[in-house]
């Protein structure tokens, strides 16, 4: 038996110690799915990691097993590996996949209050603790019905309910703003590297269509270095700090998350990252290959083996032009397209990457384009701050108001 629960000590006035199953029945309805059906169809897959929210969904047609049927209101938790925090209130019918638990709240619960209980760190770590399998960890519903909570009153629980879900539409809020915001970085990166900003006629090269009095040249006519980084483990600790993929987020360097290596003043030297390097990820999965980043923040920084330097003739070359290029998903494609595939890795060497066509307008036109991508990463720059700080405060908020740490009373959220 877990000894995770959610008791109070001192029990508030009106709040009542009881077991998970007091709260809730699981729904054991089951369903066959019929081949041309349109039932919504739940999996995994379709709940998010560590928030309370679905990221999609299926229809029956595509599964063939027995599901679990429920209903609109009813509370979805994944019961496979319960420490990727999966759990969501469905607003609609549907099924879902036997590797999820549906619950239904009784009268003595609120469902949209329920959804959080089963996000709080006390209910996933009694999950989590009470799992079987080593390969396909799953805990199970006799288990989790055991699980010992204190439950305030119904409107307490209203008004925490309330609280949460008004973080939780401020979160999602900030996620679609992020989402199109990156979408209008795409599209208009796209047409900024096809067609330019002055309104030029079009020539068709190698690399497809291009401004007329923009030139492809191979990248290593633009470059002054093309290095391959240090091969030294790194530490917890050390003289310098070493970059690895890591550190490379979003297309720009991160000085977090650091190792550290113990190296000499001459080999610091001659590995020292400086403003405007590209670090180019040469060897990985094909997924991760080809991952670039640029640095541009205080600090003296060495560079992992896996990653290349590239240091851009600046009278040539703005590396912020480089670096957003490079970032864009066509362009991604076709680094990948020249990595060399063995069974786990791939690998894109730098005389390869040297040989890589890159499209070169003036100097003055590269940096008016960058100006352009500068706005949309200052705008989601913002926005993907707003998102951490909610989401530090909803767990802050899931933590405090479940345990009774703050009351509902005590709070006032602003719009």
């Amino acid at each position: 038996m877990s000894d995770s629960n959610l008791l109070i000590h001192p029990l508030p006035p009106g709040w009542n110690n009881r077991q998970f199953g007091y709260v809730c029945d699981r729904v054991k309805d089951s369903y066959q799915p019929v081949d041309d059906g349109d039932t919504p169809y739940v999996g995994l897959e379709h709940l998010a990691q560590g928030f309370p929210a679905f990221v999609g969904r299926g229809k029956e047609s595509e599964v063939k097993s027995s599901k679990t049927s429920f209903k609109a209101g009813d509370i979805l938790f994944g019961k496979l590996r319960p420490y990727l925090r999966k759990g969501a209130q469905a607003d609609f019918d549907g099924v879902c996949s036997t590797d999820i638990l549906a619950f239904r709240a009784k009268a003595t619960c609120e469902s949209e209050f329920l959804k959080f209980i089963i996000h709080s760190d006390e209910f996933v770590a009694h999950a989590k603790s009470t799992t079987s399998g080593v390969q396909h960890p799953r805990t199970s519903w006799p288990s989790l019905r055991e699980f010992r909570l204190s439950l305030p009153p119904l409107p307490e629980q209203k008004k925490i309910a309330h609280i949460l879900s008004t973080v939780q539409r401020a979160i999602e809020a900030q996620e679609r703003i992020i989402q199109t915001t990156t979408e209008l970085k795409k599209a208009l990166m796209h047409k900024l590297f096809t067609e330019g900003l002055r309104n030029e006629p079009q020539k068709q090269t190698e690399i497809g269509p291009v401004p007329e009095s923009w030139e492809v040249v191979e990248l290593g006519e633009l470059l002054t270095i093309a290095q391959y980084g240090m091969s030294v483990k790194g530490n917890p600790e050390g003289n310098h700090p070493i970059l690895r993929m890591t550190n490379q987020v979003d297309g720009q360097i991160v000085g977090r998350n650091l190792q550290y290596v113990e190296i000499s003043d001459g080999e610091f030297e001659k590995f020292r990252v400086e403003r405007g390097d590209i670090l180019f990820n040469r060897t990985n999965s094909l997924d991760l290959v080809g991952r670039t980043a640029i640095f541009d923040i205080e600090g003296e920084f060495v560079f992992a083996s896996y990653l290349i330097r590239l240091r851009t003739d600046k009278k040539k070359l703005n590396p912020f032009f480089l670096n957003c290029y490079f970032n864009t998903d066509e362009i991604q494609a076709r680094l990948k397209s020249i990595a060399t595939r063995a069974v786990s890795q791939s690998n894109i060497s730098a005389t390869r990457l040297r040989g890589f066509p890159v499209p070169t307008p003036r100097l003055e036109e590269q940096n008016d384009i960058v100006t352009h991508a500068t706005t949309l990463d200052r705008k989601l720059a913002v926005h993907r701050s707003k998102l951490e700080q909610l989401q530090d405060l909803f767990r802050t908020l899931l933590d405090e108001l479940m345990t009774a740490k703050i009351r509902v009373h005590e709070l006032k959220l602003s719009a």
